[in-house]
């Protein structure tokens, strides 16, 4: 018998909160150094990133580092209408504070980016499997989001290498990504 969505979320989950922080940063590094030599990531301008939860790999020294190189980031913010709005940061420490559920987001005040300004979109996702698909926390905001995105644009998903399952259930309005990158592989649609 085939698995839910929501029996995947909870197994992965379970599996998440048994990682101590010293092993999400070394894994999240890890990450980190092959998000970084991607050429996709290379020749980006501008990067959406994702403002990680406690045991989602983490993207804080990889915000940082990407604003320390040039790159202009953005961060999203969810909106009251279930979507997500990019918001251009300057300075992860100053730019943020607690949003929506509870996570870090950009401050109201910051600017808007329209999502065709951005040139490579890193996901979150609690789940991926074989050909790019993911799913998150099952509100579909990043479905939403990515659904309103050029097919050609570069997303890319962050995970540990256990995240990764054979096939995922497939909804009508679910958006695979282009790319996913774990601790061991970068697997790409």
């Amino acid at each position: 018998m085939r698995k839910t969505k929501g029996q995947i979320r909870k197994e992965i989950l379970d599996k998440l909160n048994t990682q101590n922080r010293e092993e999400i940063l070394k894994k999240s590094e890890t990450i980190k150094k092959k998000l970084f030599s991607l050429p996709e990531f290379k020749r980006a301008k501008f990067v959406m990133f994702y403002a990680s939860q406690d045991r989602e790999v983490n993207t804080e020294e990889m915000i940082d580092e990407a604003i320390k190189m040039g790159k202009k980031v953005a961060l999203p913010c969810c909106s009251s209408l279930k979507t997500i709005v990019s918001k251009e940061i300057t300075d992860r420490h100053r730019d943020l504070e607690k949003g929506t559920y509870g996570i870090s987001e950009p401050r109201k005040c910051q600017k808007n980016i329209q999502p065709d300004k951005i040139d490579l979109i890193v996901v979150p996702g609690i789940a991926f499997d074989r050909k790019n698909r993911r799913i998150g926390r099952g509100k579909g905001y990043y479905d939403r989001f990515l659904g309103r995105l050029s097919r050609n644009k570069c997303s890319v998903g962050l995970a540990f290498d256990f995240q990764i399952v054979e096939n995922l259930p497939k909804d009508s309005h679910d958006i695979p990504v282009s790319k996913v990158i774990t601790n061991l592989t970068v697997q790409t649609r």
